[in-house]
């Protein structure tokens, strides 16, 4: 069964067609993986050598791709239903596929590994791009280009126009026509020494400034894409590497955008706030709180994942001064929940199942022992405050407004009292 390339589109008369991907699953416990069965028609469909849409899942899913070319075999690592996977695949074909200004499916690609980028051309409609190379697949793409290149495909066609000027002549089709392909011959030779051109177009000082200036560029780039190629563990351990330089060198207090940056960098942005628990939190923890509250807000606000590794990194400070912190737990929580840091629902969510994923399950059950009349309060205080807000509709004049810090305090008091 086909289905449309471009699946936004519902017109049943859409001559961009695709198979439905076909999906199956082989192996199992640790060597369960997913074979793409049909990956090379799929890829015939779209353009696209086979290995691009197969690494894209693995970028996507976060698992390791196999490619047994010979036997047409493309797989990713883990169990993964077909309807997902082609839900996925139309996130490959909007970046990597449809033309950005007619959003037809009949691009090339033009890789220049030199420069480190990525061009679009569509045969469609003309229009000529870059593509944005921060994804992962780009670094798979720079590193493994399309066979029919720019450059190859123009030595392709002047292969083909030699041939069949030497057809023309075994047919007697006159000189003429060969003298007409003579014409086209010159322009593609210029297109294909581009890069040659470019080098020969000043030698001023400033010039050559210019160009060291790019190729630093382009090395900073290669090494930048080879780190995020690199397995978890060791993009975290960079993290931490460069956080911890950062402390040590006594330059943190103003470095939150650049450390903000590097995670996002290294696509660890979600385990930030722990690495940052570890590094800037100790017994003092309820100081460091206020210190370091700008680093842990670009990290945690709206995002609750972050939020759930920052709980992560609390207990593991309370495990390294349990004497200090423990009996303290509720107050350093209700100082994250003042400071943004938290939210109820994550909170919430938290207290209610003990996980042994950062301290061990006696710890675990003590912390959250130590945490519950927090907790409980942060519930009643809650429901209180929706009251409060229902009264204060119906008589809002007469009420005075209070801060919301000094309401979630005065609320905290009278539980306590």
């Amino acid at each position: 069964m086909s289905v449309n390339v471009n699946r936004s589109v519902s017109d049943q008369f859409y001559r961009y067609k695709m198979p439905r991907l076909i999906a199956k699953v082989e192996g199992k416990g640790n060597g369960i993986k997913t074979v793409i069965v049909n990956m090379v028609d799929v890829a015939k469909a779209l353009n696209r050598p086979p290995t691009y849409p197969t690494k894209f899942f693995g970028c996507e899913l976060g698992a390791q791709t196999q490619f047994d070319t010979k036997n047409d075999r493309y797989i990713v690592n883990g169990s993964h239903e077909a309807n997902k996977l082609q839900d996925m695949l139309d996130g490959f074909i909007r970046k990597f596929v449809l033309c950005t200004e007619c959003d037809n499916p009949e691009t090339d690609l033009h890789v220049n590994p030199k420069k480190q980028t990525i061009g679009t051309s569509c045969k469609a409609c003309g229009n000529r791009g870059m593509l944005d190379t921060r994804h992962k697949l780009c670094t798979f793409i720079l590193k493994n280009p399309p066979e029919s290149n720019e450059s190859g495909s123009a030595s392709v066609k002047k292969e083909k126009e030699k041939k069949n000027r030497k057809k023309d002549k075994e047919n007697g089709s006159g000189s003429g026509e060969a003298g007409n392909h003579d014409n086209f011959d010159a322009p593609q030779a210029v297109d294909g020494d581009d890069d040659d051109e470019d080098w020969a177009e000043e030698t001023t000082e400033e010039a050559q400034r210019r160009r060291m200036e790019e190729i630093s560029d382009h090395a900073k780039n290669l090494t930048l894409s080879e780190d995020l190629e690199k397995p978890l563990e060791e993009r975290v351990n960079l993290f931490y590497n460069f956080v911890k330089q950062k402390k040590e060198s006594g330059t943190i207090d103003g470095a939150e955008k650049e450390i903000l940056a590097e995670a996002e960098r290294l696509d660890v942005k979600a385990m930030g706030p722990l690495i940052l628990s570890e590094l800037l939190f100790n017994e003092n923890i309820r100081d460091q709180i206020k210190k370091y509250k700008r680093h842990f807000l670009r990290f945690c606000h709206n995002n609750k994942k972050a939020q759930k590794y920052l709980l992560g990194g609390f207990e593991c400070v309370v495990k390294l001064h349990q004497v200090q912190l423990l009996p303290r737990v509720p107050i350093i929580l209700k100082d994250l929940y003042d400071a943004d840091l938290l939210e109820e629902d994550v909170i919430f969510a938290w207290a209610e199942k003990v996980s042994k994923k950062y301290v061990s399950k006696e710890l675990a059950k003590e912390i959250h022992a130590k945490a519950a009349p927090f907790v409980k309060w942060l519930k009643e205080a809650e429901e209180e405050s929706e009251g409060s807000e229902e009264e204060e509709e119906e008589d809002d004049e007469n009420v005075e407004v209070m801060d919301v810090d000094d309401f979630r305090s005065y609320f905290y008091l009278k539980w306590l009292f």
